[in-house]
């Protein structure tokens, strides 16, 4: 393998948003959280974690008119969690459990009505192909959510697929299916954005402040960080990795696993454009590769290259305080590996490889719930599993009603805490 060292280190802010737009509205949020810091500390709501569902929950919660608290032990945005990395697969056809795909409706609503509000787009619709054996699972379960909700996807011939995307080299006899309709999401934009506008709601987000500790005593929540004591009726918790350490008693329930990511040098640049080449999700034995279009940096910002990674809930475990953050040979040859056998064209070199975590729940599906024992008061967003971004529009919805209306409309029967008792 041809390949470059790693760049393993945490970018910079200013090497994140490099792009005009992000490194604007970067700058707009970090001096409003700098100079809105005051000195209250009793609030309507307290998130923990503003990371994507947190900045989106503090979003919605600030929307509502409830005076809110976004507490982050990190800054806004960061690659220590989940969800960075340039972009995010978004789809409808969602094989996971086609119970999703009501919630589905609704987060793409809410995407657009976050576009409409802020005037930037986060949404990019470049559609999606499905390849694998017509009895893979995943391959079943996009066709039957696809079927019952009526979602277009289309079967390709092989000569349809070899004409229309030459890129790819598939085995004989794969179902090629493609989702028109799907594309993509830029995460660190999103989580900016969500922030911004909860601040310009009237929120309060306090950075690089971490929560040690919270308890509840007669009906008010008290919650300690290194660096002040809050109190609220109501408690978000959306620390993603970290959720265990927050709520010891669903620990035994959530697995973080280490993942890694990686964008290529592809031998022809121009076969992998936005406006050629789609995101693509490909299972073959058991194994889930995907990937998107090389992303234009003064667009996108970084990292450059075509970006793949493998869906891997069963990684390896990790503690997200002491994760090994340094790609592995092993890491980068599987990855090299799927690009050489299905996208010939995709592999020259290795530019760059991140690490990032999934938060697994037992049947890899999200947990959103009200914390047992607490009448109500203590709400949690967690065990995403490594496909939670596509949702986090909904789910801050979800998490805002929840809290502070005591029940939401959206259908969340299947990923109730109780499912695991």
């Amino acid at each position: 393998m041809k390949r470059r060292e790693f760049l393993t280190q945490t970018i910079s802010a200013s090497a994140l948003v490099s792009a005009a737009p992000l490194h604007e509205l970067y700058g707009s949020v970090s001096q409003k959280i700098e100079t809105g810091m005051e000195n209250k500390k009793n609030f309507d709501a307290i998130v923990i974690g503003v990371g994507s569902m947190g900045a989106a929950t503090c979003y919605q919660l600030a929307k509502q008119g409830h005076s809110v608290l976004g507490l982050e032990q990190f800054d806004i945005p960061h690659e220590l969690g989940s969800h960075a990395g340039q972009s995010r697969i978004i789809r409808k056809a969602y094989a996971e459990h086609p119970d999703y795909v009501p919630l589905l409706e609704r987060a793409y609503q809410n995407w657009e009505t976050l576009e409409n509000e802020t005037g930037a787009q986060v949404f990019f619709k470049t559609g999606l192909l499905y390849f694998g054996s017509a009895t893979d699972p995943f391959i079943t379960g996009v066709k039957k959510s696809a079927e019952k909700y009526k979602i277009t996807v289309n079967s390709l011939s092989e000569s349809e697929v070899a004409k229309k995307y030459p890129q790819f080299k598939l085995p004989v006899g794969y179902e090629h299916l493609e989702e028109p309709n799907a594309g993509f999401l830029t995460p660190e934009r999103s989580i900016l954005l969500f922030a911004e506008q909860a601040l310009k709601l009237g929120a309060e987000i306090r950075t690089q402040e971490k929560v040690v500790e919270w308890k509840r005593e007669g009906g008010t929540i008290t919650v300690k960080t290194n660096k002040a004591t809050y109190t609220t009726k109501k408690l978000v918790i959306t620390a993603g990795p970290w959720a265990g350490k927050m709520v010891p008693a669903l620990s035994s329930k959530l697995r973080v696993s280490r993942q890694v990511v990686a964008w290529m040098k592809p031998k022809n640049w121009d076969l992998f454009s936005p406006e050629k080449f789609p995101c693509w999700i490909i299972e073959n034995e058991g194994h889930s590769f995907y990937g998107f279009p090389v992303l234009p940096v003064g667009k996108f910002g970084g990292p450059v290259g075509l970006k793949v990674a493998m869906h891997y809930p069963s990684g390896e475990t990790t503690d997200p305080d002491t994760v090994n953050r340094i790609p592995k040979e092993e890491d980068e040859k599987e990855l090299v590996q799927a690009l050489n056998r299905f996208i010939p064209e995709g592999y020259q070199e290795t530019l760059v490889m991140k690490t990032c975590m999934y938060t697994n729940s037992p049947d890899e599906n999200f947990i959103l719930d009200y914390l047992p024992g607490y009448d109500k008061d203590v709400v949690i967003a967690t065990g995403f599993s490594g496909h939670g971004f596509k949702f986090v529009s909904v789910v801050g919805e979800i998490m805002a009603d929840l809290a502070m209306k005591g029940s939401t409309i959206q259908p969340i029967g299947f990923l109730r805490a109780n499912r695991f008792n």
